[in-house]
């Protein structure tokens, strides 16, 4: 049987969740309009593909993504990843969403 790695099977679902996530971030802007301001933002380099941030939560903290959310705050986009571990507990990982950096690991 082969095993494939977990962020696979994401990969059809990265756009969608990107979408979906920056829909906090675009307050001011209809639903609709949420994934047209992510797809720009990637575009213009401001914010790395959401399948680079997978790969980087799961190195930090390995485990199931239930949730993701992508916002600006204090001039800065980030994401906000969600984890549920392998033991059951749920963690956040908060990361520079332009470069990918963790900025904090916490318990959720």
């Amino acid at each position: 049987m082969t095993h494939r790695h977990p962020l696979r099977r994401l990969a059809p679902f990265a756009f969608i969740l990107l979408a979906a996530a920056a829909a906090p971030a675009f307050a001011g802007q209809s639903d609709d309009d949420d994934h047209v301001a992510a797809r720009e933002a990637l575009r213009r380099g401001e914010i790395l593909p959401l399948s680079r941030i997978l790969a980087i939560t799961a190195r930090h903290v390995p485990g199931d993504v239930i949730d993701v959310e992508l916002e600006r705050k204090d001039g800065m986009w980030r994401y906000e990843v969600k984890v549920l571990t392998s033991t059951g507990r749920v963690r956040e990982v908060k990361l520079n969403a332009r470069d990918g950096a963790v900025l904090e690991i916490e318990d959720d």
